[in-house]
C-alpha cells in the first residue's frame, strides 16, 4: 500500500450496516480524525465509523480487510508523533463511544473498561471506591489509545507505564479475529505475553477494544513539594541521588527556566523563574513528612533553594495542573504557532549529560523551546516551536530531532519513553534496535495483519 486509499459509496454503504453508532464523511469530521496533537500535515481520512461493541470491531476489520481498505483506530487525539493521521486514507475508527466501566474490583484492584474510556472519567468512578489509576499523561486520553502507544506519565516512577498496568486485553486482529490476551492475576507464566505485544504496538497490530488494569488505593496522605536550582544540570543530579537514596517518591519532574515562565502567564501562578523540580509523596502523613525532609536535606547538597511542600490538595492540584498544562502553556505564548513535541530516555546515570547535550543543541538554532520530563525514570522532553507558515521550519526542527535522537541512542539510550514511534521516528528506531530486530517486527506484522490495512506507515515504512 503505497497510494492513498479513497473508500467508495458501496463500502461506505455496507458500513453503515456494520456500525451502530454511525458513519460520516462530513468535513468537519473528516477534519477531526485527520490530525493529532503533533505538527504532523493532517492528512483526511475518507470516512470516519464509530462502533459500539467489540461485535462491531470485528465485522468493520473484516469488511476492510477483505477490501483492502486501511484503518487506524481513534480514540482522543492527544498522541504526539502522528499515531492516528491517516496517512493512506481509508477508514477513521473512532472508539470513543465504546465507553464502560464494565466492572470495579476493589478486592482484587483491577478494574475492566472499555477502549474509549477516558483517564479522567475512570479516576472519578474509581475514587468512589478509595481507588485510582496510575498511569498519568497529563492529557485526558483514551486507555485505549494509552495502551496502543505505551502511555506512561508522572507517576511512572513509582507505580509503572501502561505496560506494567494493563493486565489483560481484548483486540480485534486485521481479519476480524477476536482475542483475549492475559489474566486477571497478577502473576502469568503461560505462553508468549500477547499483552505487552499489542501494549505499545500503536494499532499496527490489532484494534484494542477491552482492558483490565491494575489499580491502587487512594493513598492516606500526599504532598507537594516545589525547589529551585541555578542549573537543570543541578537539579538533575539532585533528583538523580534523590531516587538513588530509596525515598518513595510518587512524582519528580524538572521544568526548565523558560517553562516556568509559560506556565506562570497561563495559570496565572508566581514561580520564581530558574530549573526547578515538581515533587510529590505519598504514603502515611508521618512518613510523606519524613519523605520530604530527607529531599529537603539531599537537594540541599546541589545548590537547591526556596523549598516549599504542602499537603493542601487545592495546592498539590493546582502545582499539578499547571505541570501538565506546560504543552499549552508554551503554545499560548507563542500564538498562531505550532509545538513539536518529543521525548527520549536515559540510563539514570547519564540523565544529566543528556539534557545538557540537548539543551546546547537546542540553544544553536533560532527556535523557542523548553526541556521538561520525568527525571526520576530518566525520561525528558523537548518542545520546539514552529511558524505553520514556513514549512521550511519544521524540515529544519525534523532534522535537529534526528540528530538530538541519535546523540541519545549512542549514549544507550531510546529514542522515545513513552511518546511512541508513530510517523516522527521510524528511522531512529533502525538505529536503536537495528536492523535484524526491525526485520523480526516486521514478520510480526506480515502474520497479524498480512495486507497492512492496521494504521499503515506507522512505526516502519511499509
Amino acid at each position: 500500500m503505497q497510494t492513498r486509499v479513497d473508500v467508495t459509496p458501496d463500502q461506505i454503504a455496507t458500513l453503515q450496516t456494520l456500525a451502530t453508532g454511525g458513519v460520516s464523511t462530513n468535513e468537519s469530521s473528516l477534519d477531526q480524525h485527520g490530525h493529532d496533537e503533533s505538527a504532523f500535515t493532517p492528512v483526511q481520512p475518507s470516512v470516519v465509523v464509530w462502533p459500539c461493541t467489540t461485535q462491531e470491531v470485528s465485522a468493520v476489520l473484516s469488511f476492510c480487510n477483505q477490501e483492502r481498505i486501511p484503518v487506524v483506530a481513534f480514540g482522543a487525539g492527544t498522541s504526539l508523533e502522528g499515531h492516528v493521521v491517516p496517512i493512506y486514507g481509508g477508514v477513521s475508527l473512532d472508539l470513543t463511544q465504546m465507553n464502560r466501566i464494565i466492572e470495579v474490583r476493589p478486592d482484587d484492584l483491577l478494574v475492566r473498561v472499555e477502549t474509549g474510556v477516558q483517564r479522567k472519567a475512570l479516576n472519578e468512578k474509581l475514587s468512589k471506591d478509595g481507588l485510582f489509576f496510575s498511569v498519568d499523561p497529563g492529557a485526558d486520553a483514551t486507555l485505549g489509545g494509552m495502551a496502543a502507544t505505551g502511555a506512561a506519565g508522572t507517576t511512572t516512577v513509582r507505580y509503572g507505564s501502561m505496560r506494567e498496568n494493563v493486565m489483560a486485553l481484548t483486540a480485534v486482529l486485521a481479519d476480524g479475529t477476536v482475542i483475549h490476551t492475559g489474566r486477571q492475576t497478577r502473576k502469568l507464566s503461560a505462553g508468549y505475553d500477547l499483552t505487552r505485544l499489542l501494549v505499545g504496538s500503536e494499532g499496527t497490530l490489532a484494534v484494542i477494544t477491552e482492558l483490565t488494569l491494575r489499580v491502587f488505593g487512594i493513598p492516606e496522605k500526599m504532598a507537594a513539594a516545589v525547589v529551585r536550582f541555578p542549573t537543570l544540570a543541578d537539579g538533575v543530579n539532585a533528583a538523580t541521588a534523590i531516587v538513588r537514596s530509596g525515598i518513595a517518591v510518587a512524582r519528580c519532574e524538572f521544568l526548565d527556566a523558560k517553562c516556568i515562565g509559560f506556565i506562570n502567564a497561563f495559570d496565572h501562578l508566581t514561580l520564581t523563574e530558574l530549573p526547578t523540580i515538581f515533587f510529590e509523596f505519598h504514603g502515611s502523613p508521618q512518613g510523606v513528612e519524613e519523605d520530604a525532609q530527607s529531599v529537603k536535606e539531599i537537594v540541599h547538597e546541589f545548590g537547591g533553594s526556596e523549598f516549599e511542600w504542602t499537603t493542601q490538595e487545592e495546592g498539590r492540584r493546582k502545582l499539578w495542573q499547571a505541570r501538565h498544562n506546560s504543552h499549552w502553556a508554551t503554545l499560548a505564548a507563542f500564538p498562531g504557532m505550532k509545538g513539536v513535541s518529543t521525548d527520549m530516555a536515559v540510563p539514570l546515570s547519564k540523565l544529566a549529560e543528556a539534557v545538557a547535550v540537548v539543551d546546547v543543541m537546542l540553544a544553536s538554532h533560532p527556535f523557542p523551546y523548553t526541556v521538561l520530563g520525568h527525571v526520576a525514570d530518566g525520561n525528558f522532553h523537548s518542545q520546539i516551536i514552529t511558524d505553520p507558515n514556513k514549512p521550511e521550519q519544521l524540515i529544519e526542527i525534523r532534522h535537529l530531532v534526528h540528530e538530538m535522537t541519535m546523540k541519545i541512542i549512542e549514549m544507550g539510550g531510546t529514542c522515545t519513553g513513552e511518546h511512541g514511534i508513530g510517523a516522527g521516528k521510524i528511522s531512529a528506531l533502525v538505529a536503536e534496535t537495528g536492523k535484524e530486530a526491525v526485520a523480526v517486527m516486521r514478520a510480526i506484522k506480515s502474520v497479524l495483519d498480512p495486507h497492512s490495512i492496521l494504521n499503515p506507515g506507522k512505526i516502519f515504512t511499509l
